[in-house]
């Protein structure tokens, strides 16, 4: 076959590639690439969807670097992540070491685990702030037996209102991580398990020496989706707690929600929005350096 032939061959072969990959091209720039390139610009304007927008440069980040209710919301965001994040992983690696095992109704119960992550978290919401009613909560009714129960509620106090929307954030999604670990550990060669087994290593010592080393790429992707996760937190909040009380919950997302929707300040919501964007990236790339050299391929 003549390099013309060959050449052609791949030249057709791109085409075709290009037109299966055109339409999914076009819905990531319309629905991603689009509202993001204008999200950026509206951050360098002064907008109220009244008016036409009128640019102002930087001023919007000046500004929000020095408004404490800026800061409040990325403290909340950032106790929020750096408390739900590492939870999460651990009891879905727990519950998938433990659910890896054969026993009766193995089935059933990581259905059980796995299904309030398909249920909306609206809904699940809803359901929590009913169980924390201090008036006819199933859960305030259980607390309030042993004395642990706040006289006003869970979600009325600063100090429990965060604790409450984290418990929801951590059952919502413990069990999709979960089923992530699942599959790693189905996909480790039963012979290293065994090879470890005949050295006279304990249980505890496979798991550090086989299970944990190869389960790195699952903990990487788990790492990233979860800790994205946490700092976009917003429905279980809105719903909850609307971000009180006294602002104890509000996150960067719902501080947006509040600017942006509610104040119609479309330009300083935005500025708002692409510094989470940037706290996102680096944690994401952050984490992918770190898991990345200690990736495992067998």
């Amino acid at each position: 076959m003549s390099a013309r032939s060959t050449m052609s061959i791949h030249h057709r072969q791109a085409r075709a590639a290009w037109m299966f990959l055109a339409p999914g091209l076009l819905l990531l720039t319309i629905f991603t690439a689009w509202p993001l390139l204008r999200t950026v610009y509206l951050s360098l304007t002064d907008y109220n969807l009244l008016t036409p927008p009128e640019w102002v440069g930087l001023d919007n980040y000046r500004e929000l670097l020095a408004d404490p209710q800026v800061m409040n919301a990325f403290g909340n965001t950032l106790l929020y992540a750096v408390v739900v994040t590492p939870v999460t992983i651990g009891l879905a690696m727990l519950f998938a070491l433990a659910l890896n095992e054969r026993f009766f109704a193995r089935t059933l119960v990581r259905t059980a685990v796995f299904v309030p992550f398909v249920v909306s978290l609206a809904v699940i919401s809803i359901a929590f702030r009913f169980l924390l009613d201090p008036n006819y909560g199933l859960v305030t009714h259980w607390l309030s037996a042993i004395g642990l129960a706040p006289q006003q509620g869970a979600l009325a106090q600063p100090h429990t209102a965060m604790a409450a929307v984290m418990l929801v954030g951590v059952w919502k999604n413990v069990g999709f991580y979960m089923v992530m670990f699942l599959a790693g550990l189905q996909s480790i060669p039963r012979e290293l398990y065994e090879a470890a087994q005949l050295d006279g290593t304990s249980r505890l010592q496979r798991f550090r020496a086989v299970t944990l080393p190869l389960l790195s790429n699952q903990t990487m992707l788990v790492s990233i989706l979860a800790a994205t996760a946490s700092f976009q937190v917003f429905d279980q909040i809105k719903v909850m707690t609307n971000g009180g009380p006294a602002m104890s919950t509000e996150t960067l997302v719902v501080l947006v929600n509040r600017v942006g929707i509610n104040n119609l300040e479309f330009g300083y919501g935005s500025a708002v929005s692409v510094i989470l964007l940037v706290l996102i990236l680096i944690l994401s790339l952050a984490q992918y350096l770190y898991f990345g050299r200690r990736q495992v391929r067998y």
